[in-house]
Formats: C-alpha cells, structure tokens, sequence
C-alpha cells in the first residue's frame, strides 16, 4: 500500500518473477497489476483489481488502508489481470457496486461469473460523486480492447488510464525515477499491445488533451508524475514518422541465407542506413517488436523448408501482420534446394501490411556474385525508398 496522494492509495501488486504475459509475450522485468482506493468524503472506490494470483495482495493493501467498506469498484477493463479478483473483493465488500461500461459489464459476466444485479453502467462522459471527488468516465476503446476505458479525478487531476500509457515494469518506485528505464519498457508495451491500435490511440489522445492532468497513473508499471513524458512518447510512436533502419530477421539451416543476410547488412550500413539484426532462433520477439514501432524497412529472411517459409520466418511474418508497424517497406530474401512458394507463403502472411513489399532476393544454393549485386540493388533499392520519404 503507497499514498499517491492524501486519501489515494495504490494498492495492487507487484509481481517480480512473472516472465510471460498470455503465454506469449516476454517479461524481462516482471509487471504489476496497479489498483487504486480513492477515499471521497461520502464514499469510496477501488479502481480495477490484481491478477488472480495476487489476489491475497490486494486484500492485505486494502486491509492495511484501513478500508471497510468500498462502495464503487470501477472496472476499466475485463482481461483477468486487473479484473480477476473482483469476485474476492465482491465478496468481502458485499455492498460494493461494479462501476463500467456496458461492454465491459457483458464481459465480466462473461469471464468472471458476476451477478448481472452487481452492476451500474455508465456513460462516456459521465460522472460519479464520492462527496468531495468526483469521477468522470472517459471511454478509450482499443487501448487494447474495445470496451477499455479511464477514469478522471478531477479534484486531484489524476487520470487513471488502465493499460493506456503502461509498461510491463516491476519497480518498487511509485512514481517514474528513471526515464530511459521506463520508456524502453513503455516502448516494449506499446509494441506488444498497442501498436496495431495506433490510429485510434491518436483519437483517444484527443479525448484527453484539454485535461490539466498532473499523474497519470496507469495499472501497469509506474506512474508519471510528468505527465508529458509519456503523451509525447507516444505522439512519436504514433505518428507516421520513421527512422533510417531497417530490421534483417532471419533465420539459416546451412548457412546460406545467412551469407545472404552478412552481405546485406554490410551493404545497407555501407549506404548509411541503421541495422537491427535478429536471428529468429534466438531472439527476443519482445525486442523485436519494439524495433518495428520506428523501423522504416524490415527484411526477413528465410531458407526454403519441404516448399515454404522456415517456420520461425513465418511467425515473424505473422507477427509483422498482426502488429501493423508504420514501417514503409517490406523484403523477402532467401534460399532454396530444389523449388517451392516460400515467396508467396510470406505474402500471403502479410496480407494486413500497408508496406511496399519490394522485389524479393531468392537463390538457388550458395549465393554467388551475381546473387551479391542483386542484395546490392536491393540495399540501393531500399535506401532510396527511404531518402524519397524524407
């Protein structure tokens, strides 16, 4: 239990050694599961709850904060880290009420089992008087559900904004201490979760610009204290601009898609363009995703397995589609034995991409001089691309 300020409490937890969120993306530094009592001078509220597996947290933090009755629990979101302990805290607060939206409300009826009576539905826009605080309710779909929302605290100008501005961070520090910390794990969030959101996170920035908010305080990782660190990280992410790199993902049986990929990582750094290389065996697809969110080109990579992709191309071609960076340009190089549509197979992988995907490398066996001059062309190829989009 942490005072956020007189009579605001975080009161979630921290989870130190999880290392895989849905079973899918890496942790490196752990979470938390933020949730916040606001104490008004009529009533009470908690502000989401913990991940099931921090359930005995929460409830130790609410016993420690001298809370006996909670009134309102208001839930921003349905996914299970911040609403599985709802019907814990249901239970030992019988007369609380579930405060949300009405998708929210058909979500948590749906996953958690809540009484249908349980519940008041809100409004976007509308308010809720504790006495001497008032809530309003901003709704902020797809950031990263689509019935995501966030709460203003006007009297305190607090914005709790949910998954909205957060990091997958376990720190002991209430507020933001060290910013490059954090806005590499802000940036890995985003990349992860928010980034194929990014044209309706610039409307939902809209709907919270007028607000002179002083914290915002997310539920995950910690809060900002200067608000604007994080709002102007995110207009970057947003927005359309992207940098002189390129992504080489690749992946090499018998070393000559790897020959390939060396030659054209030189070529482009000779050229003057940034490089992040990754061997899909091995690579952090957390770290991976965080290089797409500003990355002008991506090339991947692939040996020919049986007629397609290698099975570790094809997840990054997947991936590519799934998070939808901005990048501009898109490659395929590779190798094959005997034949196969390991081209088309990534295409198709790629369906959702708005990328220019360029003329793609492919060569039978080890690559030879000829196959070097076209990697050439293709590096030249890119980088004009690029200088067109200065």
């Amino acid at each position: 239990m942490r005072q956020v300020k007189p009579n605001i409490f975080e009161v979630g937890a921290i989870d130190w050694d999880r290392r895989l969120f849905d079973e899918l993306i890496p942790l490196p530094d752990g979470t938390s599961y933020n949730a916040y009592i606001v104490k008004g001078s009529e009533k009470t509220a908690l502000i989401d709850t913990v991940d099931p597996t921090k359930t005995d947290t929460l409830i130790t933090n609410l016993a420690e904060a001298g809370i006996k009755k909670i009134d309102y629990l208001i839930s921003h979101h349905a996914e299970q880290d911040h609403s599985g302990s709802i019907p814990d805290i249901l239970e030992i607060y019988p007369d609380a009420k579930v405060v949300t939206n009405e998708k929210c409300k058909n979500m948590l009826i749906d996953l958690m089992g809540i009484d249908e009576q349980k519940f008041i539905v809100i409004e976007d826009g509308q308010e809720l008087s504790l006495g001497n605080k008032t809530l309003k309710f901003i709704f902020t779909p797809w950031v990263h559900w689509p019935e995501t929302m966030a709460t203003w605290l006007a009297e305190d100008k607090i914005l709790f904004s949910c998954d909205f501005f957060g990091s997958h961070l376990a720190t002991s520090d209430l507020f933001v201490t060290d910013k490059a910390r954090v806005y590499e794990s802000a940036k890995r969030y985003y990349a992860e979760i928010m980034m194929p959101f990014r044209g309706i996170i610039e409307k939902n920035l809209e709907k919270i610009k007028s607000l002179d908010i002083k914290i915002i305080a997310p539920s995950h990782g910690p809060l900002y204290n200067e608000p604007k660190f994080i709002i102007d990280a995110y207009k970057q992410w947003i927005s359309d601009e992207v940098e002189n790199k390129v992504i080489v993902a690749y992946v090499s049986m018998h070393g000559s898609t790897k020959k390939m990929v060396e030659h054209l990582v030189d070529a482009l750094m000779a050229r003057g363009i940034g490089v992040q290389q990754f061997n899909l065996v091995s690579a952090d697809i957390g770290k991976l995703a965080v290089e797409m969110v500003d990355a002008a080109g991506i090339v991947l990579a692939s040996p020919t397995v049986l007629t397609g992709a290698h099975p570790a191309a094809a997840y990054a071609a997947f991936l590519v589609n799934a998070l939808r960076p901005k990048t501009k340009y898109l490659a395929v190089i590779g190798s094959f034995g005997w034949g196969g549509r390991m081209v088309e197979q990534l295409k198709g992988l790629l369906a959702n991409s708005k990328a220019e995907i360029l003329e793609p490398v492919i060569i039978k066996g080890e690559p030879k001089e000829q196959d070097f001059k076209k990697l050439d062309e293709l590096a030249d190829k890119m980088i004009s691309k690029i200088k067109d989009k200065k």
